[in-house]
């Protein structure tokens, strides 16, 4: 069978303050600022996607900062509650060392599926985790504020949060070819492609679970990755024919995207791996200039007055 889905892509947050995203994702976090752009509907608000050196699937975390105005939002049911990131085994000390000095809460090391993580918020309240193991070797990204053998690998799972899990389930193992690789109590996990860290989906089983609600720090959608426009185009029909009701093909740029609500409610979207973040400026440069899509070039100067200044 032909691999149509390889694992996660990126998943989009909301945020509020621009200049503290940057700092919490860049500084604490040392991740790569890989693209500073504009939300595509709505070009007033930054869309700012993180990574390792050149953005690669599977460790894209990227938000629309909404200004400090915006309400947090809940975590609860119909949402991805937690993405977690990969980072060495030896580095866990550090890492917590790092977030008691920036005075940021966390909790654990828990344990879940033999593996050690730590579980806190961004400064909007974002569920993030730290997942430690050996198993992952991406590099780390070796210009960063934290040294490349302490650096985050990329993602290593996402946690969706529903209330009945079985056509989620269904979704996940038929037509976008995960494998149930495990059960603990109310979670189950998920493999795509060829597995290990940044393919990975939780599904946690919460009955009487509350609702989410969007604002702050809620994640927006989550995206999987696929090879090719062919290949979406695949499952885009393979959707239409579940029932499912995809969008049309959107050029983000950078990738190819479909989007569509999974049966728990969650936003999903399946997105080409190329063209990539160097499309339009070389590997050294990225995330330095606003760039623009060409619809919204003719509107550069007015929207480099309105957007924040970054620093």
């Amino acid at each position: 069978m032909k691999t149509l889905i390889n694992g996660l892509h990126h998943v989009t947050t909301l945020a509020g303050d621009t200049q503290g995203n940057v700092d919490f994702y860049t500084d604490l976090m040392g991740l790569r600022l890989v693209k500073k752009t504009v939300n595509f509907d709505a070009p007033d608000v930054y869309h700012l996607y993180y990574g390792n050196e050149s953005g690669l699937p599977g460790t894209i975390l990227t938000f629309f900062p909404y200004g400090s105005d915006l309400p947090r939002g809940r975590k609860g049911v119909g949402q991805l509650t937690y993405t977690a990131f990969s980072a060495p085994l030896a580095s866990m000390q550090f890492w917590m060392d790092r977030l008691h000095e920036r005075s940021i809460p966390y909790s654990g090391p828990y344990k879940r599926f033999s593996e050690s993580y730590l579980q806190f918020e961004d400064y909007d309240g974002a569920g993030t985790e730290l997942v430690f193991s050996d198993d992952d070797q991406r590099p780390g990204w070796e210009n960063g504020p934290v040294s490349a053998d302490f650096a985050i690998r990329g993602f290593h799972t996402v946690t969706l949060n529903v209330q009945n899990p079985d056509r989620t389930v269904q979704l996940l193992t038929d037509i976008m070819q995960h494998k149930l690789i495990g059960e603990e109590p109310g979670r189950m996990r998920f493999s795509a492609g060829i597995g290990g860290p940044g393919n990975f989906v939780d599904v946690q089983v919460s009955p009487a679970g509350v609702r989410a609600l969007q604002g702050a720090g809620s994640v927006h959608h989550v995206a999987f990755s696929t090879d090719s426009d062919d290949t979406q185009r695949t499952i885009r029909e393979q959707l239409m024919q579940a029932g499912f009701q995809p969008t049309t093909v959107q050029d983000r740029q950078y990738f190819h995207s479909i989007y569509f609500r999974e049966p728990g409610g969650i936003l999903f979207e399946i997105a080409t791996n190329p063209p990539g973040f160097t499309v339009d400026e070389p590997l050294e440069e990225l995330g330095q200039n606003l760039k623009l899509p060409p619809q919204y070039e003719s509107r550069r100067a007015s929207l480099e007055r309105a957007l924040p200044v970054i620093s």
